[in-house]
């Protein structure tokens, strides 16, 4: 295998020493080839090899997922876990929440027990802090802080600034490698062109193909330069759907001119950039694959177009096995033996692991395919260990993570995007920035689902600091039995916000909010109450409210977002963001009122 070299390729610094990561699809100081190299690491990775069992070769391809949170030693997660590295012997994991200490402490032990370094993949689309976070303690709704968490990536989108998109790659590893995660499951690269698409919505930069590969390729740089494996998701594209592949299988039903114009171009621009890791798609493209296998499962889809026709040599993980867009037609055991066949090197969180690993192993006894195509998998996965420093030091060191996690410049950077992303769509009654003296009676409605437990919380409060009589209504999406005396409320205020923090979901079918949120701002405008309507999530909600007079996309809910929000309402910070999407005949692509701060708020 060899490596070629690119130009952005820098030595790791900021507490990871000098090693020079290599992105496995070519990151390297000069042109290297594993196979006749002397180094240590290319002797490891071809001896390790040698002597591995067809069994441990499939494991090393097999990546549970588990939780980073605390367990005890004797709990039965904890026992589970040491099964799956003492027993099966697997190759890395896929690790979900937990506050970067602990994680840190758990990857440590999970290091401690294993034969080989263990490879640790996380979904960090938003930043290390969408993984690594302390969560909210309740009553009282106290941050117990955690790793920095930026916008969804529509916000950066929104800026238009690859620069912001690197500064996010580089936090991300830099949080993410401190706590001893080598993989992010991102960037998104998928098109969101389709409105009505139920998963991904703001977890792309946008509907425009150019901005997307220009936004995931700083990313990938970002994140590459700073040693940690960034991975392009979801090959060949996710973007126009409208089923969501956690529950069903999607088809994109167009043409391979349609596919290479839009869909592909992130995927090619973001291998010309190196990316070390490409995700598959559960998804069926017709006109890549005729049988209707999604792409995960076809050979031409990840062996055809993406290893022979795009010359993509980095590793290719698959989207969760768990997902209906997989199992529904083969079921667990067929669907791995498929994806492995079809050329996935990883099986990321598969419904069983030791039926999984024995899949695989059952791919090669049966004359699916031979035992070197798992040495072709392997290799990578080995490289990438080696490549990462992982064979010299496999662990982190605790009393550097509060160095490093949450820090201020970090922050500043999560914090520029949100500033940044804020986008005014719509003011035909120049409602903003707010003009109302400091003790004005203010009525913020927030619109969520119950489980979103933040939504509101910090917006309010940044009102508040400047506007004394703000009032704070919620009304539950999922049930909203107070719209009445909402309207009541909102009769004797002065300003009335609407806040709508229902986005897609994992597991939803739509993005739409509830009929009752159409309702609540239509009343409102009847009433004469002039809403400002704020999307905290699903971007196009303007579709279901045509008629509002003021509309601002924030991109996310998280807490940096509500603060940038209403530091933009506030006139403390000045409104930039153009429209990474079109609103369905209601806002044009790059649309945006642009609004200066204002010094003071009367």
């Amino acid at each position: 295998m060899t490596v070629q070299a690119t130009g952005w390729c820098r030595a790791v610094r900021a507490g990871f020493g000098s090693l020079l990561i290599a992105a496995l699809s070519g990151c390297a100081s000069q042109s290297t080839s594993v196979e006749d190299s002397g180094s240590l690491e290319a002797n490891w990775t071809r001896a390790t090899l040698s002597r591995m069992s067809v069994r441990e070769k499939a494991a090393q391809m097999v990546w549970p997922t588990i939780w980073g949170d605390y367990v005890s030693d004797d709990a039965t997660q904890w026992v589970r876990v040491r099964q799956y590295i003492t027993q099966e012997k697997v190759g890395g994991f896929t690790i979900s929440i937990g506050s970067p200490v602990e994680i840190a402490v758990k990857l440590n032990a999970m290091q401690r027990m294993s034969d080989l370094p263990l490879l640790f993949g996380a979904d960090l689309e938003f930043g290390t802090g969408y993984r690594a976070h302390g969560g909210y303690f309740f009553p009282g709704g106290y941050d117990l802080g955690g790793a920095v968490l930026f916008p969804p990536q529509m916000a950066v989108g929104a800026s238009r600034d690859t620069a912001l998109a690197y500064a996010q790659g580089r936090v991300t590893a830099l949080e993410g490698r401190a706590i001893g995660l080598h993989v992010a499951y991102a960037p998104v690269l998928d098109v969101n062109n389709n409105p009505a698409n139920p998963v991904i919505n703001t977890r792309s930069y946008g509907e425009d193909p150019r901005l997307v590969a220009a936004l995931g390729g700083a990313f990938i740089r970002g994140a590459q330069d700073n040693g940690m494996i960034a991975t392009g998701k979801h090959f060949p594209g996710h973007g126009d759907t409208e089923i969501n592949s956690h529950l069903a299988l999607p088809v994109v039903d167009v043409s391979r001119q349609r596919l290479d114009s839009l869909e592909l171009v992130p995927f090619r621009a973001a291998i010309k950039s190196g990316v070390g890791a490409v995700m598959s798609f559960h998804g069926s493209m017709p006109a890549l694959d005729a049988s209707g296998d999604p792409g995960t499962l076809s050979g031409r889809v990840l062996k055809g177009l993406l290893r022979e026709e795009l010359r993509f040599d980095g590793m290719i993980i698959s989207d969760a096995m768990d997902m209906r867009g997989v199992l529904d037609r083969y079921g667990a055991r067929e669907a791995a033996i498929r994806a492995v066949d079809a050329g996935a090197d990883i099986l990321i969180q598969p419904v069983d692991v030791a039926l999984t690993i024995d899949a695989v192993v059952a791919g090669v006894t049966s004359g699916r395919y031979s035992e070197e195509r798992l040495d072709r998998s392997v290799s990578r996965i080995l490289a990438a260990k080696e490549r990462l420093g992982l064979v010299r030091e496999r662990f982190v060191a605790i009393d550097s993570v509060r160095a490093i996690v949450g820090d201020s410049t970090h922050v500043a950077s999560a914090r520029a995007v949100a500033e940044r992303s804020i986008t005014l769509v719509r003011d035909s009654l120049s409602l903003i920035p707010l003009k109302v003296p400091p003790n004005a009676r203010v009525l913020s409605i927030t619109f969520a689902r119950r489980s979103d437990l933040t939504a509101g919380a910090t917006f309010d409060a940044e009102l508040r600091a400047v506007l004394k009589g703000v009032r704070s209504e919620y009304v539950n999406a999922d049930s909203p039995t107070n719209l009445e005396a909402v309207l009541r409320a909102a009769d004797s205020a002065q300003v009335t916000i609407v806040s709508s923090y229902v986005s897609h979901a994992w597991y939803a079918t739509s993005v739409a909010a509830p009929r009752a949120f159409a309702d609540l701002v239509t009343d409102l405008s009847a009433r004469g109450r002039k809403p400002i309507v704020v999307a905290f999530g699903n971007p196009y909600l303007l579709q279901q409210i045509p008629s509002a007079p003021a509309y601002v996309v924030a991109w996310g809910g998280f807490p940096i977002s509500q603060r940038a929000t209403a530091r933009a309402l506030l006139g403390a910070a000045a409104i930039t963001g153009r429209l990474p999407i079109t609103i369905p005949s209601l806002a044009a692509f790059g649309a945006g009122i642009r609004r200066s701060a204002i010094s003071a708020v009367r």
